[in-house]
């Protein structure tokens, strides 16, 4: 249990520190640059919010693997 909230905390760190991450498509880039900057940063935020729980799932599926197999 400890490793999974160390695992969780130091995921939630670096988010943290990539936050300044770029993840926008062309499209998303353009309508971002007509909306102006802080909404343009709200885009940016969401984008990586969403990008977030797709790898927390495969992630979390990956671990159980790995510990199933760990054990066997």
């Amino acid at each position: 249990m400890k490793k999974t909230i160390l695992l969780l905390f130091i995921s939630l760190l670096l988010f943290g520190i990539i936050n300044d991450t770029s993840a926008q498509c062309a499209m998303c880039t353009k309508t971002a640059s007509q909306l102006g900057e802080k909404p343009a940063l709200g885009l940016n935020n969401g984008i990586l919010y969403l990008m977030l729980a797709p790898f927390a799932i495969m992630g979390f599926i990956g671990y159980r693997w790995w510990k199933n197999r760990e054990n066997s």
